[in-house]
């Protein structure tokens, strides 16, 4: 086998890791059902969620990646001596291209609402005019098919570089000048007149506002916002060195993709009080809601560009992780490959993605099991994929590797001892899994039937 690359420094690894992680789930996804769940309430369950849930299978994605050494699914089959296993691989590559063919019909949104901005389709307008714009945005056929492609294309430019020269290069530019923005726009956002109700709303719990929905939302939320279940961070780590600190890592990204869910919530949720709108408006929100709060500031338009731009770094730096593990596993890590699979990759997931791109516009009346082209492989991919791959992983690492083995493999580059790595077995190998079943019963429809019959 060729020799892999590796990442050229930690901090890369960290910064393409976390950007994997804050794409749309934690900027687009995140304020919507925070602000759909009860705000403050949501976010304290997301966050103990993220540590109690998260963590531990990040770590576990983590340690058998750089024990791998491999595509994500050699490593499964290698570890276990058993080639049946690869199969949590084949899903994790699957999901990704799935996930990756609608996720950038939204990434060429974002695209065509800073073309509107910089037009100055944007300025001036009255609130009820900005959901009738993105209507007519994500409706028109030729416009968002040509955005998904410019998305697509950039990641393609990007991932077909590799790993030191493509993906560690734009996360190491992309992700600093993310947060540097996200800290302009909060600033602007906090002083505005009752920006503190936005505040208050997303940081002072109140638990009676919670549902078994929102409880639930949160719980799926804590996997999403971390990439987890599809393998990604099982191929970023296979690129990692034996001295590289996995659970310092792991920490690491999970700060910063709280930071971020923190700042996307404090710069949004300030205005939408100020300006006496729904907190609850749902996917809408940053495309049709926002635009109407950043209308009323004094240069908001530019606020609001500069917020599009930093949106579209997290986009991308989360659709290069998702064509990373499908090149990875194509070209068996073999560099000669790289550029030639990730050209037809990226070209396949654009044609896959056509009738999801098309759900608002010309295929907007065809539907499966009620739902779009669209919504259908969100619905598979969020509630079913993700979930399924989540629960394989936690069961092969606490099934199928020994417990010398990922306990030597944890504390290579780090100093942890016994207890720390008991408790994270422990919550990998009994709670990740039940929290997972319950998500899964939640899709079925059959968590809330069997609260009722225990009543």
């Amino acid at each position: 086998m060729s020799q892999q690359e590796q990442w050229k420094s930690k901090i890369g690894f960290i910064l393409a890791t976390a950007g994997s992680a804050i794409g749309l789930g934690a900027i687009w996804k995140f304020p919507y059902v925070a602000g759909t769940g009860g705000g403050g309430a949501f976010f304290f369950l997301f966050l103990a969620f993220t540590l109690i849930l998260g963590m531990p299978l990040l770590l576990g994605e983590f340690i058998i990646g750089r024990k791998g050494q491999s595509n994500p699914i050699n490593t499964y089959s290698k570890l276990a001596s058993n080639p049946k296993w690869s199969i949590i691989g084949k899903i994790g590559v699957f999901t990704s291209f799935i996930l990756l063919s609608f996720y950038s019909v939204v990434g060429g949104w974002i695209i065509l609402y800073i073309v509107q901005i910089v037009a100055g389709g944007l300025n001036g307008l009255d609130e009820g005019r900005y959901m009738q714009l993105f209507e007519e945005i994500i409706s028109n056929p030729f416009a968002t098919l040509i955005a998904q492609f410019v998305f697509i294309l950039i990641s393609i430019l990007v991932v077909s570089k590799g790993i030191q020269k493509g993906i560690e290069l734009a996360s190491k530019i992309m992700m600093p000048a993310l947060l540097i923005l996200f800290i302009g726009l909060v600033i602007r956002s906090l002083s505005l007149d009752g920006a503190m109700e936005g505040v208050k709303f997303l940081l002072v719990p109140d638990f009676t506002k919670l549902t078994s929905e929102s409880i639930l939302f949160a719980l799926g939320q804590s996997f999403f916002t971390l990439s987890l279940g599809v393998s990604v961070m099982v191929t970023y780590a296979s690129y990692l060195p034996r001295t590289q600190n996995l659970p310092q890592s792991a920490i690491s990204i999970i700060i910063l993709n709280t930071i971020i869910a923190l700042l996307a919530g404090l710069a949004i949720f300030p205005g939408v009080f100020s300006f006496d709108l729904e907190p609850n408006a749902g996917p809408v929100l940053i495309f049709a809601v926002l635009p109407a709060v950043f209308n009323q500031m004094p240069f908001g338009m530019f606020f609001f560009l500069a917020f599009l731009i930093l949106f579209l770094f997290a986009a991308l730096t989360s659709a290069f992780s998702m064509i990373e593990i499908i090149v990875a596993s194509v070209t068996k890590n073999n560099p000669k490959k790289r550029k030639k699979s990730t050209w037809i990759i990226g070209i396949l997931i654009f044609i896959v993605g056509i009738p999801s791109c098309l759900s608002y516009g010309m295929l907007a009346d065809v539907q499966l099991f009620n739902r779009t082209f669209f919504d259908l492989m969100d619905f598979a991919v969020s509630n079913i994929l993700m979930p399924l791959g989540a629960l394989l992983i936690a069961i092969f690492v606490s099934q199928k590797v020994s417990k010398d083995v990922l306990f030597t493999e944890l504390k290579s580059g780090s100093n942890i001892g016994r207890g720390f790595f008991s408790i994270w077995y422990i919550l990998l190998k009994y709670v990740t899994p039940i929290a997972i079943i319950i998500v899964f019963l939640d899709v079925l429809g059959l968590f809330n039937w069997i609260i009722d019959v225990f009543k």
